[in-house]
């Protein structure tokens, strides 16, 4: 059964507490997968409860993701796209410092050579992305991102919470093409190479998503009462 949001925060704020504390270093990254798990569909983490992310991608049109009510809003397919990317960017280029799930094979299936997260896109450049992208490949793509993401979190070791990211690690989000030189986008390669690995955690794998996910809830019910 889908559980509302209003139970994401004690988690959060638990998870916040202890997760630079070795001696409660399983609670931190039983915590930080059942967060996670949350945001992502139930068969990122073959859950057999109701997820924010099977919530948002349940009886979407096609047309739904594209949609932007108002000039105020995004799109689903922005929304996703972007959390996508930056899980894809921080576990994998910082936390892992291995590939990034996306690569030129992926950007065929999904149908665009766009490979930064849209941090500094105009209304235009949104939906330009938001039409070209292949939906269900999307949904592929963030699938193995967050499997990817599981995958890092159980190898981690108390020690890595509180490890820094190498120079080197922080300079390929710039080189591989994850941001952009606008300031808008550019901001984040510091923000990001400032953490430590426990800063990545909290701060874009679990709670930036849920604020996302929270926002294609009110784009989904913005679109649900157009007739297009």
């Amino acid at each position: 059964m889908y559980q509302p949001v209003v139970h994401w925060n004690p988690k959060q704020n638990r998870l916040k507490e202890i997760i630079r504390k070795p001696d409660l270093f399983d609670e931190a990254i039983g915590l930080c997968l059942e967060l996670h798990a949350f945001v992502h569909q139930s068969g990122v983490s073959n859950s057999t409860e109701r997820t924010l992310g099977d919530e948002v991608c349940e009886n979407l049109r096609e047309i739904d993701y594209c949609h932007m009510p108002t000039k105020k809003d995004v799109t689903i397919a922005w929304n996703l796209w972007h959390i996508a990317r930056i899980e894809d960017i921080t576990m994998n280029l910082l936390v892992g410092g291995g590939e990034q799930v996306q690569n030129g094979a992926w950007l065929d299936r999904l149908g665009t050579a766009t490979t930064d997260t849209g941090n500094a896109m105009t209304d235009d450049e949104i939906l330009r992305l938001s039409r070209e992208l292949n939906k269900a490949r999307l949904l592929e793509y963030r699938r193995a991102v967050g499997t990817k993401s599981r995958e890092i979190l159980c190898a981690l070791q108390p020690s890595d919470m509180k490890r820094k990211f190498p120079k080197d690690r922080v300079e390929r989000i710039m080189s591989q093409g994850c941001l952009t030189d606008h300031p808008e986008s550019i901001w984040l390669k510091d923000f990001w190479g400032k953490k430590d690995v426990a800063g990545i955690l909290l701060m874009p794998l679990t709670r930036h998503q849920a604020g996302h996910l929270n926002d294609c809830l009110n784009l989904k019910k913005k679109c649900a009462k157009i007739t297009y």
